[in-house]
């Protein structure tokens, strides 16, 4: 199978993102790099992080990068498929820490750009649901849309899921 050099998978909470991307990587030679952006604050998220952990293979190095995204892709060692889970942890994180988001977000493009090998990106598709009622959850949902619309510009294959279910949208 072959992989465009960047990939975007969307989809809403439990739709099957991280299981499909993963399955997009493991089609490639091992070893891969899975680059993660959860930070664990509380013993759900633990629980989360632990089963996805779980269900990879050692062929799988871990690279936890809650901001220092752009940095960890091109850290990643040459060659080596990369997926990324999740793009909406990245923008809280970095929307909790006060960054520029218009600036991350081209530092992101710029390394997805000179990666020597494919990108998978996973994030959570928020804007199909009611306008949320306060500011920070508002820009949330509209830096996301944005940070979306730029990645899929760049990406040759585009992936909408749906209860487990890819629909090719690019």
């Amino acid at each position: 199978m072959t992989l465009p050099p960047l990939t975007l998978v969307l989809g809403g909470a439990r739709s099957g993102k991280s299981r499909y991307a993963e399955a997009l990587i493991e089609a490639l030679p091992a070893p891969w790099t899975y680059i993660a952006t959860a930070q664990a604050y509380d013993d759900e998220m633990r629980a989360r992080i632990a089963e996805h952990r779980a269900r990879r293979s050692r062929d799988w190095q871990t690279v936890d990068a809650p901001v220092a995204l752009p940095e960890a892709i091109r850290n990643a060692r040459a060659g080596q498929a990369i997926l990324v889970d999740c793009l909406t942890l990245w923008l809280t994180n970095l929307l909790l820490a006060e960054r520029d988001i218009a600036i991350a977000t081209g530092e992101l493009i710029a390394a997805c750009r000179e990666a020597s090998a494919p990108i998978v990106l996973v994030s959570n598709e928020v804007g199909l649901g009611i306008v949320p009622d306060n500011a920070l959850a508002r820009r949330f949902r509209d830096e996301a849309g944005r940070l979306h619309q730029r990645l899929a510009a760049q990406a040759g294959r585009v992936v909408f899921m749906v209860a487990g279910l890819p629909m090719q949208v690019k």
